[in-house]
């Protein structure tokens, strides 16, 4: 009888494990022992860290946007379905049509909820979406002089972004000559700059050198667009000309439906073997775990490598051995032209590589290599 292995979700976790699943297990899927599903509700691929990239026009849109069909293996059953209902307990995933599944990796992502605060969606800009990318990238060119105002809620993915932008931001408005015209002021939410002390201790030396303004114990509570004010629990109001926001993402609405999710929507998950928890055959990554690690693209790429091991053992009567160990590498943006890295797992702190125009190099190779890691050939 054949196994059915079912992928929900085709964005950077999901396509990377349909994708190793369907490369070392082609002799089983010639001879149907074993099919794997891809289920996307896109037929695009957006390689989502991009969006940074396209808000300071380094890079057009179209450069990090593929054909979903062009990156997935040929032993993949890709499928375009919009999944409104995961059933763990009849092992099927229903949108239009059913899917029965014998293991399922859940791979929905996270998403940023521009309603979770008042006048938000209205009053804000965002680099978290593609439409809101290309709509920062051409205000940021128009702006001459003014107030910039960050303010972040957790969760969030790619948690180093913010700092990124901010100060990006300030080598951008130096290079163009309006620096002295536009105040940048970042904002957090608990009382340091980022969540990762050493990252907070590596960014806010730049912050001082470079004049940006910081605030934090900052909770956003409401934004009046008319007035261009952000109101915080509070109850101050800080003005701004243009406000960029990060809000709190959550799971997949097919989850959060599902009820198989927690208050945001983030699915239970073993933290070593990434299943879901109380559930043998459901395997939980990237985005929509409920792990207390980044989320971030590296994150999917390193529990792939453990899970697809696992899955292909289990397949073949072996026991599951693999293990995930939290590891996360992630490149920390200090301009245009240099940054620093960070990789750390459940036992290692993070630190800070020194900064250089090298290591934002590496990067920008990356942003090109990443589709073959999306195939999972890297």
């Amino acid at each position: 009888m054949t196994k059915r292995i079912v992928v929900l979700g085709a964005g950077s976790a999901g396509t990377m494990v349909a994708n190793k699943l369907a490369r070392q297990l082609g002799e089983e899927i010639k001879k149907r022992e074993v099919e794997v599903t891809l289920i996307s509700n896109t037929e695009k691929h957006i390689y989502q860290p991009g969006y940074l990239f396209i808000a300071f026009n380094e890079k057009p849109s179209e450069h990090f946007i593929r054909k979903q069909d062009t990156l997935v293996h040929r032993h993949v059953n890709l499928v375009y379905d919009d999944v409104e209902k995961i059933d763990v307990e009849k092992k099927t995933v229903k949108g239009k049509k059913q899917y029965q599944y014998d293991y399922l990796v859940i791979a929905t992502g996270s998403h940023p909820d521009f309603d979770s605060v008042p006048g938000l969606r209205e009053g804000a800009h965002n680099f978290y979406t593609l439409d809101g990318a290309e709509r920062l990238r051409d205000d940021l060119a128009a702006m001459e002089k003014g107030k910039i105002l960050i303010t972040i809620d957790v969760p969030h993915k790619c948690p180093a972004a913010p700092l990124e932008l901010a100060l990006m931001l300030d080598d951008y408005y130096r290079k163009n000559g309006r620096r002295k015209d536009i105040e940048i002021k970042y904002s957090y939410p608990i009382g340091r700059i980022h969540s990762l002390v050493p990252v907070a201790e590596w960014a806010l030396p730049q912050f001082e050198k470079r004049d940006i303004k910081y605030e934090t114990f900052f909770n956003l509570e409401e934004v009046d667009p008319k007035r261009k004010v952000a109101i915080t629990m509070d109850g101050s109001e800080h003005e701004y000309d243009m406000l960029i926001t990060i809000p709190a993402h959550t799971g997949a609405k097919a989850v959060i439906d599902s009820g198989i999710g927690d208050e945001s929507g983030f699915i239970p998950t073993n933290r070593t073997t990434l299943k879901m928890v109380g559930h043998d055959d459901v395997y939980v990554i990237g985005d929509a775990t409920n792990l207390p690690i980044s989320k971030a693209g590296s994150t999917a790429h390193y529990q792939s490598e453990s899970l697809v091991a696992n899955i292909i053992s289990r397949l073949s009567g072996r026991p599951e051995t693999a293990v995930y160990n939290g590891k996360v590498a992630c490149f920390l943006e200090n301009s245009l032209e240099d940054a620093s890295m960070i990789t750390f797992d459940y036992n290692n702190p993070p630190q800070p590589a020194e900064t250089s125009d090298l290591l934002h190099w590496f990067k920008a190779v990356y942003n090109e290599l990443y589709w073959l890691n999306a195939k999972g050939i890297l």
